[in-house]
């Protein structure tokens, strides 16, 4: 356990002096800020593009008025289309929009006319089109004789207020938002935090075997002892990085946005210049709030430490396989991309699991899934905060641990070989060989 620890302890001092860790460690918070910051101004400016639209509309059928956004300004004309045509040309309109008289009242399809020479962008075509089709609903509301604050009163918001049948299982109609949210980013960040340590495992016992300072270690260690010793090494090294990122990058987003000026709830508003308001500002902050009560809801001390053991026992199953396959790499470094296909893999078919399981947490593919090793470690987090069946915990728990044993003594058997073998890549014939000898 000595000498464990000292490779342990040297895998993870030389590991976080390195500069690409201290940079990313410190430049990634302000990367984020950076995100936020640009898009908080993307959504908070409005389009500089003024634009001047002159409107023919002869019947009537908008009644004199258009809405589609701040930087669209319309402008009724009751001259012949041709001269409104002639202005567009001249350069006093950007174009004309001309509105066709309706000939039938119950037609579900419409068209209208745009003259110009420049094309409408996505989003002001999009605009317009949504701001004609309210126009054209209340003319043929009009047109056909129905009652407008009737007919509103007809559609209604339907709301399904779950309600539990155990008293100590509290939901709302939040919930499963909040934890379709939390699973995804937690199962998204398993998934890229294993490959990023585990391909870091397999880089450093492929270096260190062709760099040959393999052979000076391993006269004075068993090859087990260096092999667990990365393993771990480089596994402190990550949830040091962690932690750090779960402890910098709030700060840092806190000042620096208090420095920039930005209201956080800008975010959440959408601009004009999208076209894509459905809800006030008062839904927004509603829900803003009711998402603030799910997060501070949740069981985070059940999930917090079983998020760590997922990490723990999917990132020791990984790293043991990563690094057996870098002692078997022979002087080329990228002779790994034929050898890691196979391991990466589950781990691959782990994260689209994930994603089914975000929609639907309790299918059969997502249960089984969650409960098989490889898999487990990725797809189980995703499900815990739908509250799974304490069983199934359990029994995923029990199997990730055992096939972790197993997979590092698998390892080992392939690390103890592989790591002293020079002059060519092993196949998996070979690696096979290896474990039975």
């Amino acid at each position: 356990m000595h000498k464990i620890g000292l490779i342990i302890a040297r895998e993870y001092i030389t590991r976080v002096k390195n500069k690409t860790f201290l940079l990313t460690t410190f430049l990634t918070p302000l990367g984020i800020l950076l995100l936020i910051v640009v898009a908080s101004l993307i959504m908070t400016t409005g389009s500089d593009d003024q634009k001047n639209i002159a409107v023919y509309d002869p019947s009537d059928v908008l009644n004199g008025s258009l809405d589609a956004g701040d930087h669209l300004h319309f402008k009724f004309e009751n001259s012949e289309i041709n001269n409104t045509i002639r202005r567009v040309e001249e350069g006093t309109f950007a174009g004309v929009l001309e509105i066709i008289p309706i000939q039938d009242t119950l037609a579900s399809e419409y068209a209208v006319q745009y003259h110009s020479d420049d094309q409408l962008a996505i989003d002001e075509s999009s605009s317009i089109k949504r701001a004609i089709e309210k126009k054209l609903r209340d003319f043929k509301l009009k047109a056909l004789h129905i009652d407008i604050d009737a007919l509103s009163k007809i559609d209604t918001k339907i709301t399904i207020n779950p309600i539990t049948i155990k008293e100590d299982r509290k939901v709302s109609s939040m919930t499963t938002l909040v934890s379709s949210a939390i699973g995804g980013i937690v199962g998204y960040a398993m998934f890229f935090i294993i490959l990023l340590y585990g391909a870091q495992v397999m880089r450093s016992v492929m270096e260190e075997k062709i760099n040959r300072v393999v052979e000076v270690l391993i006269s004075t260690v068993k090859p087990f002892q260096l092999m667990m010793g990365k393993v771990v090494g480089v596994g402190l090294v990550g949830l040091t990085q962690i932690i750090l990122w779960v402890i910098l990058i709030p700060i840092v987003i806190m000042i620096g946005t208090s420095l920039f000026g930005l209201n956080p709830e800008d975010l959440t508003q959408t601009t004009n210049i999208k076209g894509l308001n459905t809800m006030d500002q008062s839904e927004t902050m509603v829900m803003a709030q009711q998402v603030l009560t799910e997060l501070k809801g949740m069981d985070w001390h059940i999930l917090i430490p079983l998020y760590l053991l997922y990490f723990i026992g999917g990132y020791f199953a990984y790293a043991a396989l990563f690094a057996a396959i870098g002692s078997a790499v022979g002087e080329d470094i990228n002779e790994s991309n034929a050898l890691t296909f196979p391991v990466m893999l589950p781990l691959i078919f782990s994260m689209y699991i994930g994603m089914s399981a975000v929609s639907a947490p309790h299918s059969s593919l997502a249960v089984w899934s969650s409960m098989i090793p490889l898999l487990s470690s990725v797809v189980m987090p995703v499900r815990l905060p739908f509250q799974p069946p304490i069983w199934q915990v359990l029994v995923s728990i029990v199997l990730m641990i055992i096939f972790t044993v197993f997979m590092i003594w698998l390892a080992a058997k392939i690390y103890r070989t592989g790591i002293l073998m020079y002059g060519k890549r092993a196949t998996f014939k070979e690696m096979a060989r290896w474990i039975f000898q």
